[in-house]
């Protein structure tokens, strides 16, 4: 596994990937346009001071992972396209942006449903915040993980 930079070669791959239903259902995330998509990865995602990177594996981008500051808080997520699920991938990546990303605290939001990603984030070190839960206009309920102390 290589975590590079993203080129922007990697952006319609990335933009299929949120495509997926089964994915944006347990991502709990709203899909978005293509051109839309490409903008907010050009102007939010790829700006300075954010971390972004491409995941590769045999020669494969099979997702990509980031970190940002939002509210106050430096905050990580990473999408893996559905063709590459259940492969520990996820947690390959992440465990190895923990390497690259100094930042500590360091906090994601969940899906509640997404029992998948919050055991990624729990083997990489993550802990339930208790307390800490938002909900969706759409009813899905979010709890917030963290890496590190206060």
């Amino acid at each position: 596994m290589i975590l590079r930079t993203v080129t922007d070669e990697d952006l319609p791959i990335f933009f299929e990937h949120q495509r997926d239903p089964e994915a944006l259902r347990m991502a709990a995330f709203s899909s978005r346009e293509r051109d839309a998509f490409m903008t907010h990865w050009r102007t939010n995602v790829l700006r300075p001071g954010n971390l972004s990177r491409a995941i590769v594996v045999g020669g494969v981008v099979v997702g990509n992972i980031g970190s940002w500051e939002q509210d106050g808080k430096r905050l990580v997520g990473y999408w893996i396209g559905r063709e590459h699920w259940g492969k520990g991938l996820a947690t390959r990546a992440l465990s190895e942006f923990l390497g690259v990303e100094p930042a500590r605290p360091l906090h994601a939001w969940v899906a509640l449903h997404n029992v998948a990603s919050i055991r990624v984030l729990e083997k990489c070190g993550f802990q339930t915040v208790v307390d800490e839960t938002q909900d969706h206009p759409d009813g899905v309920a979010e709890v917030l993980l963290r890496l590190g102390s206060t």
